[in-house]
Order: structure tokens, then C-alpha cells, then sequence
């Protein structure tokens, strides 16, 4: 958001700085085309003499530039945040939630603080789609898009991760705690079913689930996610199924 800002307030800022040089310039013209160096002495008798003048030039030039730059700081902005969110439910996309992943990963390996990542998936969007047509899977999406973002705290960062998948990316948080933010979201996605009746299957990782956590290595954390989502596909769907489960499950079908 800070970058929109700046540039939202920067560029009509700019063009009030060239407003102000442009009629400065003009005054230092008028001084050399009447053979005089420029001093304050003859800035001021100009500014005496033509007052009306120069304040139209000045004021006018100073509107113009200064609502200039506001259009293109507005649309810079715009084109920003279009390049880093969902057109279909303002989250976040994927190329931005790798970014903040890449931030946060980096983060938590240096202060050694928990970060957790949940991957959600509608479920049984096809068969919507197929049913009702596609209009209504896109409000389906929509819905668990709101039940999301209604349900993570200000640190999260939902996203759009593709197609009917969602996820989450969950800094300074446990699996017990991602777990328990899982719970919340598909609570809340139920909540939100109108007409058809929504579920989602999460899966749940956290660095702790990796056995060798690095910067390099940050698509293990998403894997680790996708490999709990599966099992929770596979237990019904509607449903939250944490990596440490899926490992757990793993050793002891290794050991019997």
C-alpha cells in the first residue's frame, strides 16, 4: 500500500514544484528579455506591477499540473493494484503472496518465529459449475473469498492461489494456532451458503513440519500444505488437516 500512497501524493506534489519553478521562470525571462539580471528587487517590481497576472499563471498552472498528477498517480495506482490482486475477489494473487512469503519466510528464519500457510479449496466447484453454470461458481468464490478474508487478523495474508484454491499465509503463528484460523474459515464459509451449500478442505503447515526450513526451500512449506489438503480431500472433504498429521499418519504405517 505504501508505494500506492506515495504515488497518490507525490505526483501532485511534483506538479505543484513545477508550477512554482514555471512561474519563477517566467519571471527570470521577463528580467533578461528587458536586459536586467534577475533579482528579488525586480521579482518583486514585476509581481507589483502585473499582480493579476502572474497570480492567474501561477494559479492556473498550479491547478493544472497538481490535477495532472493526481490522474497519474490515481491511475499508477491503479494499474498497481490490478497487477497484484484477484479481479474476481480482490485478493491478493499469486505472484504477491510469493513475495510476501519470500519476506516473511526470510522473517521468521532470522528471529525464529513461527509461520504457518493454509491452503483452502472450494469444494466440489465443477459440479456447481456444472449445475448452475458458471456465473453462479463465480459467486461461490466470492463468498469463500469474504468468509476468508472476514476470518484472518490484520497480520494474515489471504490470496487467490488458483482456480478454486485459496491460501493463506499466516506470520508469527503456530499449527495449533493456523489450525484453529483454519476452523474459523470454514466455519465461515458454511455460514455464508445461501441457495447451495459450501464446504472447503484446508490443509495446514508450518515451518515446524519441514525438516530443513530455508529461504531456498520456501515452496516445502506450500507442498506440506497441499499434501494435508489431499488427505483432507480424502477424508470427506469440509474438513482441516494439519502436515504434522499427514507425517505422524506416515511413520506410523512405516513402523507397523
Amino acid at each position: 500500500m505504501k508505494p500506492s500512497w506515495s504515488r497518490r501524493i507525490g505526483y501532485p506534489l511534483l506538479g505543484a514544484l513545477i508550477a512554482g519553478a514555471s512561474t519563477l521562470g517566467l519571471l527570470f525571462t521577463q528580467a533578461l528579455a528587458n536586459g536586467r539580471m534577475p533579482s528579488l528587487a525586480f521579482l518583486d517590481e514585476q509581481l507589483r506591477a502585473l499582480p493579476i497576472v502572474y497570480l492567474y499563471t501561477s494559479g492556473s498552472m498550479l491547478f493544472v499540473l497538481t490535477f495532472l498528477g493526481w490522474l497519474w498517480g490515481a491511475r499508477e495506482a491503479a494499474l498497481q493494484a490490478g497487477s497484484l490482486t484477484d479481479p474476481l475477489t480482490g485478493l491478493w494473487n499469486r505472484r504477491q503472496l510469493a513475495n510476501r512469503m519470500q519476506e516473511e519466510l526470510v522473517r521468521a528464519l532470522r528471529h525464529r518465529t513461527p509461520l504457518s500457510f493454509l491452503l483452502v479449496d472450494l469444494d466440489r466447484l465443477k459440479q456447481l459449475n456444472d449445475r448452475a453454470g458458471h456465473q453462479a461458481g463465480d459467486d461461490a468464490l466470492r463468498k469463500v473469498a469474504e468468509a476468508i478474508r472476514g476470518s484472518c487478523r490484520r497480520s494474515d495474508v489471504p490470496a487467490r492461489y488458483g482456480g478454486d484454491e485459496f491460501a493463506v499465509l499466516a506470520p508469527s503463528t503456530a499449527g495449533s494456532d493456523a489450525a484453529a484460523l483454519g476452523e474459523r474459515i470454514r466455519s465461515a464459509v458454511r455460514s455464508a451458503s445461501n441457495d447451495a451449500v459450501l464446504s472447503v478442505s484446508i490443509g495446514v503447515a508450518d515451518l515446524a513440519d519441514l525438516d530443513d526450513p530455508s529461504v531456498e526451500r520456501q515452496n516445502e512449506l506450500c507442498l506440506a500444505a497441499d499434501r494435508a489438503l489431499y488427505v483432507a480431500k480424502q477424508r470427506g472433504r469440509d474438513c482441516v488437516v494439519c502436515a504434522s498429521e499427514v507425517v505422524s499418519r506416515v511413520l506410523e504405517e512405516a513402523t507397523t
